[in-house]
């Protein structure tokens, strides 16, 4: 893999990650363009995905630097305060639920990614007919949710049911194709949350998901790689300035407006992907 290979990798993934599109597809659709995705080891670009995700981690760290340290200072005072007993800040509880709510909508996603490991990591996951079905789908997933969904909870309103429904839907996200954010946002809308609070939720709730994730992937990363740091440290620090832009646009464009060009353009994507699958200018793994 190349500098400037990494460097386009990295920003497709700083540029998806966010925004409801699938990351995933778009990285491997990618991946295989460039003849980076071995069928006989597809391990190693699933590694490879975990690891630059940590890019868009750390773009997710900075833009809510402030809420995290707020949720890392409420749950400990609330911690401290139920073992002395001494009287807890009502800013501090509520940031000790939301720590709270973090942790248990991140339950889901550790157990089911744990139990599923190796078919996670599998061949099936990089099949691109899987993939076209995961854009369709979720798309159709997305367009009942802003139909049926009230969207009159903000984030002041989050509670265990919230948590529980979006943590869920974070499941989805192991399949390729369908998005993390777009799988969390969709069970936030489910759960009666406004747009940009489900998107904010999401946001935060990847924290743990995609440390975890990258962490378990980062050795295997370096050895699929051997150990090429050059293109992990450019195709990371490439997603973390695109994701941080990303994540910038969308909660602003939520508060206007619907997710519905997400929608099109999934569904016209996963389209032409079978179009491809079909006419056989691409193959299946």
């Amino acid at each position: 893999m190349s500098i400037w290979q990494a460097i386009i990798l990295g920003l497709i993934q700083g540029l998806t990650e966010f925004i409801p599109i699938s990351s995933t597809a778009h990285l491997t659709l990618a991946g295989k363009w460039m003849n980076l995705v071995d069928p006989q080891q597809p391990d190693q670009w699933t590694a490879f995905i975990a690891v630059i995700q940590l890019g868009t981690l750390l773009a997710v760290i900075v833009y809510f630097w402030t809420d995290i340290i707020g949720i890392i200072v409420g749950f400990i005072t609330a911690i401290v305060g139920s073992l002395t007993g001494r009287q807890v800040g009502e800013p501090e509880k509520k940031n000790a639920k939301l720590g709270w709510l973090i942790i248990i909508g991140s339950l889901p996603i550790a157990i089911v990614g744990l139990l599923f490991r190796h078919q996670i990591e599998g061949a099936l996951t990089k099949d691109l007919r899987v993939i076209a079905a995961s854009l369709i789908g979720l798309a159709l997933l997305l367009t009942i949710a802003e139909i049926v969904g009230r969207q009159r909870k903000d984030m002041t309103n989050l509670g265990v049911f919230e948590a529980v429904v979006v943590g869920i839907t974070q499941v989805f996200a192991l399949i390729p194709g369908s998005s993390r954010s777009g799988s969390t946002i969709t069970g936030g809308l489910f759960a009666g949350l406004n747009r940009e609070s489900a998107a904010r939720f999401s946001f935060l709730l990847s924290i743990p998901a995609v440390a975890a994730s990258g962490a378990l992937e980062l050795p295997k990363a370096l050895h699929s790689l051997n150990s090429d740091w050059a293109a992990i440290i450019a195709a990371t620090l490439v997603a973390s300035i695109s994701g941080y832009i990303s994540i910038a646009f969308l909660l602003r464009y939520l508060q206007r407006h619907t997710t519905f060009v997400f929608v099109g353009y999934r569904i016209v994507i996963g389209l032409v992907l079978i179009w491809l699958l079909v006419s056989g200018r691409v193959q299946a793994n």
